[in-house]
């Protein structure tokens, strides 16, 4: 798959574009001067069964730029956005160090039930997705941003022409603290949630009475502090370290 000569033309290197779905297959070589993408996925509100008609469909990507490109003085741009439609692409350089971050929204990606876009490449580092787990970096990533969905909703000063707004905070809110105890509980992690109207039902609430979306986050906290976690003190650098350097020479030109 391919994002449309419009994302071709934008995301470039040398001259060359983005390269679909085979790239890193049999029959298909590469580190010939194009970028090239390994994976990507629909992901958001579409993902998480939480959309509303007026929900975008949200694009994540990696791709991977020729390794002679990044011995030079000048580096390639490591993001590539695009807002018809809403695609965003991380170079796999960047992707790793937000997934060792355990960024949410990158995170997600590993763990979603089907790709659009999946080359063996791809396909390996999905394989490694609970490599790049540990127990500080989840909590930390997923109860702060839960704790800025609290930010933003409390910032909202019209209650009524913004409840929509406040609406889709306490929803994220909700989804990052529950997905968050899944990964520290479980090792694991189910993108579309279980049961949407009651995510709907939550912002709602919310809506009526902020004090529930903090009070919501005072549990977790709680939560996180009282229950024993699967996850390891530190993510297994070296397998993701591995794989990345074959990555490196694979994608060398010649």
């Amino acid at each position: 798959m391919t994002y449309g000569t419009g994302l071709a033309t934008s995301v470039h290197s040398r001259g060359g574009t983005l390269r679909g779905p085979d790239s890193g297959r049999s029959g298909a070589r590469p580190g010939q001067g194009m970028e090239t993408i390994i994976l990507s996925g629909v992901v958001g509100s579409r993902a998480y069964g939480l959309s509303t008609p007026e929900s975008d469909v949200d694009r994540l990507g990696f791709f991977v730029t020729p390794t002679d490109l990044l011995l030079g003085l000048h580096r390639p741009a490591e993001t590539q956005v695009r807002t018809t439609p809403d695609v965003t692409l991380h170079e796999v350089g960047k992707a790793v160090r937000l997934l060792l971050g355990a960024n949410p929204t990158v995170t997600e990606l590993l763990w979603l039930d089907e790709h659009e876009v999946s080359t063996c490449y791809g396909e390996d580092l999905v394989g490694l997705r609970t490599s790049f787990l540990s127990a500080r970096t989840v909590r930390n990533a997923y109860f702060g941003y839960a704790s800025q969905q609290l930010r933003r909703l409390a910032g909202v000063e019209d209650v009524a022409a913004g409840a929509a707004r406040i609406e889709k905070h306490a929803r994220h809110l909700r989804r990052l603290l529950e997905q968050g105890m899944q990964l520290w509980r479980r090792g694991e992690l189910s993108v579309r949630v279980e049961d949407p109207q009651a995510y709907f039902d939550f912002g709602k609430a919310v809506v009526a009475h902020r004090k529930v979306a903090a009070a919501l986050l005072a549990r977790y906290e709680e939560a996180f502090d009282s229950t024993a976690t699967v996850l390891p003190e530190a993510p297994d650098e070296r397998a993701i370290n591995n794989w990345l350097v074959r990555l490196r020479v694979a994608f060398l030109p010649g």
